[in-house]
């Protein structure tokens, strides 16, 4: 992302070896690439989504805040990281939306730019998105490690090859059969 590499991983080194200050110098490092993250999360809602990127931001640090035990190998693992806590921040934000609404009015998002294939005639909302991702993560856990360091992340192939240390052809063919796995999930609503 933005920052220099040496010093984000620093201190992510560092509270990986239980310094909990640690993550309180790193943020202020990595806020703009967190909001970044949080904008695409958002730009893929319905309009008049009720959370910000910096409400999303400030949600993901406190979730962060209360781990004590963390074991990041590299800067594009703990982003994919922050990435998934977002997209289950809107999941539990959806699902609180949902519930009060009796069922209606979910939070939706795209997957076309991503995935590159039209779906039919409605997008899937966030938590037909979680379900599958999670049906996914039962066949193919790396599938879905992949897919949300791509799509919610905006990990290039080759940072998620280091981040799963495979190679980049790998990620490729991983990556087109988790969307083709995932719109056939998809469209069975």
């Amino acid at each position: 992302m933005r920052q220099e590499k040496s010093e984000v991983t620093g201190l992510l080194d560092r509270w990986n070896d239980g310094d909990q200050e640690a993550l309180a110098k790193l943020m202020p490092l990595i806020v703009e690439d967190l909001r970044m993250i949080a904008r695409k999360h958002l730009s893929q809602e319905l309009p008049g989504h009720t959370l910000q990127p910096t409400a999303l931001v400030n949600e993901v640090y406190l979730r962060l805040k209360g781990r004590r035990r963390v074991s990041w190998q590299n800067k594009a693992q703990f982003f994919a990281f922050v990435a998934g806590m977002m997209r289950h921040v809107l999941v539990d934000h959806a699902r609180s939306r949902k519930t009060s609404k009796r069922g209606s009015g979910a939070v939706r998002i795209s997957l076309d730019e991503s995935i590159r294939m039209p779906l039919k005639e409605k997008d899937p909302d966030i938590l037909a998105l979680d379900d599958a991702l999670k049906s996914l993560a039962e066949v193919d856990p790396r599938q879905s490690r992949i897919v949300e360091m791509r799509y919610f992340t905006g990990l290039s192939i080759e940072e998620v090859a280091e981040v799963e240390q495979i190679s980049p052809t790998t990620v490729k063919r991983e990556w087109r059969t988790a969307k083709l796995w995932l719109y056939r999930e998809l469209s069975r609503q």
